[in-house]
């Protein structure tokens, strides 16, 4: 079934936000519009959970991630595109978020983007 079905970029953003989870759902519309994101680009937000994860690799990346104090992490996914455009495209949106009222003037950005490649998962 899966080689029926058109290829699905994969692509996921860890990071750190003062703001809640209501806050940063509430701004990622108007983020979406001033990046001009795709309408088939489709967001998943949650808390940083190495469990929510099932490939092994991912979820060591997302340990370490919350270890390092990133509270969030964004899922993309972008029908009829490969992982590194959908990580493309995730690097757009947390670009426009760092430049969003989520982040007060001079606050530092900390997070990494990640999409699997070949077998494996990269920062990219």
């Amino acid at each position: 079934m899966a080689n029926q079905a058109k290829k699905q970029g994969e692509a996921y953003a860890f990071f750190y936000c003062k703001a809640s989870k209501q806050e940063i759902e509430k701004e990622l519309p108007h983020i979406k519009d001033a990046v001009k994101t795709p309408n088939q680009l489709e967001l998943s937000l949650t808390e940083i959970n190495p469990d929510g994860f099932k490939h092994q690799e991912l979820k060591e990346i997302v340990h370490d991630a919350k270890k390092a104090g990133m509270n969030y992490s964004m899922k993309a996914s972008y029908k009829g595109f490969d992982n590194k455009q959908t990580a493309d495209e995730l690097a757009g949106i947390l670009n426009q978020a760092y430049q969003s009222p989520l982040y007060k003037d001079k606050e530092e950005f900390r997070g990494g983007i990640f999409c699997e490649e070949n077998g494996h998962y990269l920062k990219q």
